[in-house]
């Protein structure tokens, strides 16, 4: 069973915005057993709407149109709907009371006319309520096929997908059973793991699929596979995961579902009633970022320190500056100073640095661009590696924020 996304809307091609819908329909599908055949994104213009359903009706079972269902004139979704199906619009009471509480209750502008138009819907449509906006999602079908138009605000159509629509599909075709089992990597790069376990990968089940998935200092590689027979899915899997792992050990540091290293490691100073704070230089602040986008991080995390310039490393750190202008502020002994002064300054267990060049230019140091040094000081003592990340600076200090906490972790599974 395979399904089609049409996005419909000129801020998504001109780069307005992202298109953040498809990757959850993506995810959501998946999870009910439906692959997806094509994305497409298309202007507000009728007939490039209609070539992409015509196309879409082709390709898919399933054609879900996103966007373009506001109440202004260069929304042109429901006109163009009707077009297709050869249908016309008819007021809906349910959704026009549905709209008029909404105004009455959150709305303090009056409603107009254009506002009660969204109770507008082709007649041949079976009407999917969004409690959240004015906009109706709207569910046709035709030569076998169905079609569902969902608003395009984010909020609104997951609310739809997972209340009304993934139901929906659920009670009218029988899907097969698709699992994926992501191994979190961290330390070496795509084609040097590819080397390594190219022997498990060719010996893989005709049935399962491995995809290398590189992002900045990690690599995930996703097992997938799709079957009738979900017990026996979900056995050969996990087999061939156990038979992976013993050839990554070394890289290894958990699975996707688990969450991000970050998360991971979150978790493992939460088990061990641990705290950690962190002084960042070059990385500006992405490790604290990173560490608070997760619920309950206040239980570990102490807080942090973004030391910038230099002179914040010697007056908010107290590194010292004898040993900044004799070995510059890209040093082991500069990492190792912020990540024990950190560690003091929030009585946590662990501190942690980065002090690095990120570029274009050298700034306060001399070292070569893409240079980091990474501390960790424990009440046991302390210990520092330098890399280099490369010359493109987003780069260099995503892969420093990556690798400081898979030091981390290795660190912590010391205890």
């Amino acid at each position: 069973m395979t399904a089609e996304i049409i996005t419909i809307g000129d801020e998504i091609l001109i780069g307005q915005i992202v298109d953040t819908n498809s990757a959850f329909l993506g995810k959501a599908f998946n999870k009910i057993g439906i692959s997806i055949y094509q994305i497409t994104s298309v202007q507000d213009e009728k007939a490039h709407i209609l070539k992409a359903m015509r196309e879409a009706e082709d390709n898919a079972d399933i054609i879900i149109i996103t966007g373009g269902l506001g109440p202004t004139k260069d929304d042109v979704t429901k006109h163009t709907i009707c077009e297709y199906f050869n249908d016309s619009l008819v007021e809906n009471i349910e959704v026009l009371a549905h709209v008029e509480y909404l105004f009455s209750k959150y709305i303090t502008t009056p409603i107009s006319d254009l506002n009660r138009q969204q109770a507008m819907v082709p007649s041949k449509a079976k009407v999917l309520m969004n409690k959240f906006g004015t906009a109706p999602g709207m569910w046709l079908e035709k030569n076998g096929k169905v079609f569902v138009s969902l608003p395009g605000v984010p909020y609104e159509m997951k609310a739809l997908i997972t209340d009304e629509v993934n139901p929906a599909l659920r009670s009218k075709f029988k899907f097969p059973y698709i699992r994926h089992k992501t191994v979190l990597t961290y330390g070496l790069g795509e084609s040097a793991i590819a080397i390594r376990i190219e022997a498990w990968e060719d010996a893989l089940p005709s049935f399962l699929k491995l995809a290398y998935l590189p992002s900045l200092g990690r690599v995930r590689l996703r097992i997938s596979g799709k079957t009738n027979d979900k017990e026996q899915l979900e056995r050969v899997i996990e087999e061939q995961v156990q038979l992976l792992l013993p050839q990554i050990e070394d890289i290894f540091v958990g699975f996707e579902d688990e969450g991000l290293i970050e998360v991971i490691v979150g978790n493992l100073l939460k088990q061990r009633e641990m705290t950690l704070a962190v002084a960042e230089s070059c990385t500006g602040g992405l490790m604290a970022k990173s560490l608070t986008a997760n619920a309950g991080a206040s239980s570990y995390f102490k807080g942090g320190v973004v030391t910038y310039a230099t002179e914040s490393k010697v007056n908010v750190l107290k590194v010292s500056d004898d040993d900044i202008k004799t070995y510059s502020v890209v040093s082991q002994q500069v990492a190792e100073q912020m990540a024990e002064n950190v560690r003091q300054l929030y009585n946590a267990d662990y501190g942690i640095s980065t002090t690095g060049n990120a570029g274009p230019s050298k700034g306060d140091s001399d070292v070569e661009v893409g240079t980091v040094w990474i501390a960790i000081a424990t009440k046991k003592g302390t210990m520092s590696q330098v890399f280099n990340f490369g010359n493109h600076r987003d780069k260099v200090n995503m892969k420093a924020t990556n690798k400081a906490f898979e030091m981390l972790q290795k660190e912590i599974l010391k205890k």
